[in-house]
């Protein structure tokens, strides 16, 4: 299964969308996505350095910092995965094995497709059109 980052990260905004002129704290972020408020820490943290949330310290609470229709989906998984690929191939394949000596290459190929197709799909879709979704 991959990583819940992403749906964690767009729970979070969904959330500080629709309470907009609220700060909202990771204790009560965290009674939503169920999950230890720590969890809720780290994510917005990821998601303040990439510019998406607003944090001010001293004062508990984040706001969302851009309209939900200029974020786009990609602009939350870049905030939380940035250099980190989705997918990996196992390390130490045997070099001996015919299928052991290419399995890195011949996947990695495939990987960076299916990576970039959904990078495209993840542009397309904004941070309103799910918010839009779960209030409709």
């Amino acid at each position: 299964m991959i990583n819940s980052r992403l749906s964690v990260a767009i729970h979070i905004l969904s959330l500080l969308a629709a309470y907009p002129h609220e700060r909202l704290t990771s204790e009560f972020i965290a009674q939503s996505v169920n999950t230890n408020p720590v969890v809720v820490r780290r994510i917005s943290g990821l998601l303040r350095k990439k510019g998406l949330i607003h944090t001010r310290p001293g004062t508990a609470g984040a706001v969302i910092a851009r309209p939900p229709d200029s974020i786009r989906l990609l602009d939350i998984y870049e905030a939380v995965f940035s250099d980190n690929a989705l997918f990996s191939v196992h390390e130490n394949p045997n070099p001996n094995c015919p299928v052991g000596k290419r399995i890195q290459e011949t996947l990695d190929d495939t990987f960076v497709r299916v990576e970039e197709a959904m990078k495209t799909e993840l542009a397309n879709q904004s941070l309103q059109d799910i918010t839009e979704h779960l209030f409709s």
